[in-house]
């Protein structure tokens, strides 16, 4: 696969892959090479079929080029961790910094738990309360600026000293725990298998569902740190259970279950960034039942033979 640029200016914030693509070069089941878009930075063209491959996992065709949208550099970068007496005061932190407008590059949180792996794993000393990490891009006025106002904010809802650096060493050292987190859960119990899974709600709902999320973890005594996109309502759990288990794996599936359909109930989705493939198709179902007819049509129209990634994102 080969990949062009295109320029851009403005730092994409809670981007996916699709917010960065203007373009693909894709080969259909039949074996003929199309062209999504041109390089234009935007375009009204007819259908948008570069988001429509981006987001079919694989389904419609074999993407064999790109085009993607280049984001300059920020002048200054600055980055900060702050800990909360609760889940609870840390999403009201994240939702008022929203609604305040303040442009936060990143917004990540970290609960209990996963703060004690990362603590354990990177032989840090993180206050063992959810934390939220943050990251402001701009010039050197307004990302101090910025940063001032989210300590604010922070002490309104009870976050304690907000460690805040715009050096880079610092800020990489000040974010360790966030890009070790994964190594850092499997870390807590590495004789057992571990399951990475995210769904993803309106913000005003987030608090709630990791509540309940952390809650349903404890009752049913498993090892699951949570990781969240604060910013967009998206969060990942790293389930850790014992897969030569039948017991274990029938709890394991009943947990996610649970974890799904309290999403769904919520009005926000089953994946946020992971996707469908084979493991959350009963759940698409249930939370775009009435549009699976059009996907289906949609697969049947480009690829009629089901050659790519058949039995995937939903039944045939």
């Amino acid at each position: 696969m080969t990949a062009t640029r295109a320029s851009g200016t403005n730092a994409v914030r809670y981007g996916t892959m699709k917010d960065n693509v203007l373009a693909l070069t894709v080969v259909t089941a039949d074996g003929e090479e199309i062209r999504t878009a041109q390089r234009a930075r935007k375009s009204s063209a007819g259908y948008d079929l570069t988001r429509l491959f981006v987001g079919s996992e694989g389904t419609l065709g074999v993407i064999t080029s790109i085009t993607l949208r280049l984001q300059g550099i920020p002048a200054k970068i600055s980055g900060g961790v702050v800990a909360f007496p609760t889940l609870e005061d840390a999403c009201k932190a994240v939702i008022m910094t929203i609604q305040m407008g303040i442009p936060v590059a990143r917004i990540e949180l970290l609960d209990e738990m996963q703060i004690r792996a990362c603590n354990a794993y990177s032989k840090l000393s993180y206050a063992e309360r959810p934390t939220l990490f943050v990251e402001f891009h701009g010039t050197e006025e307004t990302v101090e600026l910025q940063a001032a106002q989210f300590g604010e904010i922070a002490a309104e809802f009870g976050g304690g000293a907000f460690a805040y650096t715009a050096n880079a060493e610092e800020r990489n050292l000040l974010w360790k725990a966030r890009h070790n987190a994964y190594w850092a859960s499997r870390a807590l119990a590495p004789e057992l298998a571990a399951l990475s899974t995210d769904v993803c709600v309106p913000i005003s709902r987030l608090a709630e569902c990791v509540a309940a999320t952390q809650a349903d973890i404890r009752e049913n005594g498993f090892l699951a740190p949570v990781v969240g996109h604060a910013g967009d309502g998206n969060f990942h759990v790293l389930l850790l259970f014992n897969d030569q288990d039948a017991a274990d794996v029938e709890k394991a599936e009943a947990f996610l279950e649970r974890l799904n359909g309290r999403a769904l109930a919520m009005e926000g989705t089953c994946t946020g960034e992971h996707g469908i493939g084979q493991g959350k198709i009963s759940y698409l179902e249930q939370e775009l039942g009435s549009a699976l007819p059009t996907m289906r049509a949609i697969k049947a129209g480009l690829d009629p033979n089901n050659i790519f990634n058949p039995g995937k994102i939903f039944r045939l």
